[in-house]
């Protein structure tokens, strides 16, 4: 009997160290993780976001509004210049992207520990000053 208990016990930390190596090899994985932000009524749903620092991020934006937006994730001076810029389309950086009416964009960004807290705004005339406004929080293990 005693022979049956120590086998049963083994096996049981054994799976149990077996799953915890496994969940410790997902959380430090370096696969994108995915965070879905919808627009709807000219806001950002959510409101806030929070990511990892250093681990890739998808971002997957769905635009289910009739007109046009953005995505311009950035620190104050990165608004400011968006603010009085002259760039109709964008697509060129993965933290600043259009998005065409009724459709998704998808987007992927690693972001640095320093990047702490940042915005992501819709800089359409307009869109700011009615609430199209969202927080980024950058954090170590989020």
């Amino acid at each position: 009997m005693r022979g049956r208990a120590a086998i049963g016990l083994g096996l049981g930390l054994a799976i149990a160290v077996l799953t915890g190596i496994g969940a410790n090899a997902v959380a430090h994985s370096n696969d994108p993780i995915e965070v879905a932000i919808t627009i709807h009524y000219s806001h950002f749903e959510p409101a806030t976001v929070r990511v990892p620092a250093g681990r890739p991020v998808t971002f997957v934006i769905t635009n289910t509004d009739p007109i046009d937006h953005e995505w311009i994730v950035g620190d104050a001076a990165t608004h400011e210049r968006h603010r009085t810029g002259t760039e109709p389309v964008h697509d060129a950086r993965p933290t600043e992207i259009t998005i065409p009416a009724g459709s998704q964009k998808r987007t992927t960004v690693t972001f640095a520990p320093s990047a702490g807290s940042e915005q992501y705004i819709c800089h359409l005339p307009g869109h700011e000053a009615y609430g199209m406004v969202g927080t980024l929080i950058v954090a170590a293990g989020a």
